[in-house]
């Protein structure tokens, strides 16, 4: 049904690297493509973006890099994709500057504003550090 794009996918494998450094250590978009296979560019533009976003702290130069400035237990899998696509939406319908051309004789509206929602509330419930450790064992 609905795929993880490439940047989710590439933002994900940083994070996840990144977190699993030592505080205080910087990475590179180089060092998390060559460790991921992720093409250069994407993962870098991914890195950049999350670094406008105020995920990231950038640190310019020749030893620099980047850190992550977010909690991954206080942030959701809807925030990271906020972030990296925009506002989530499973049908034409959904998104507000693309008109559907068949809305006025759409007779699913309701049920599929129903399945965003409600896919909207799983991505919020779960952190980025449960999706990417797990979520912890009671």
């Amino acid at each position: 049904m609905q795929k993880v794009n490439r940047k989710l996918e590439y933002s994900l494998m940083a994070l996840k690297h990144m977190s699993q450094k030592m505080p205080g250590k910087l990475t590179t978009a180089k060092e998390v493509s060559e460790l991921c296979h992720s093409p250069f560019d994407a993962t870098a533009r991914v890195m950049q973006l999350m670094a406008q976003r105020g995920w990231l702290k950038s640190e310019q130069g020749a030893f620099g890099g980047y850190q992550i400035t977010k909690d991954l237990s206080r942030v959701t899998l809807l925030d990271l994709l906020n972030v990296i696509q925009g506002p989530t939406n499973i049908a034409k319908c959904m998104h507000k500057d693309e008109p559907c051309e068949i809305q006025s004789s759409c007779n699913i509206i309701s049920p599929i504003q129903i399945l965003n929602s409600r896919l909207n509330d799983f991505y919020k419930s779960l952190s980025l550090r449960d999706l990417l450790f797990g979520a912890p064992h009671d």
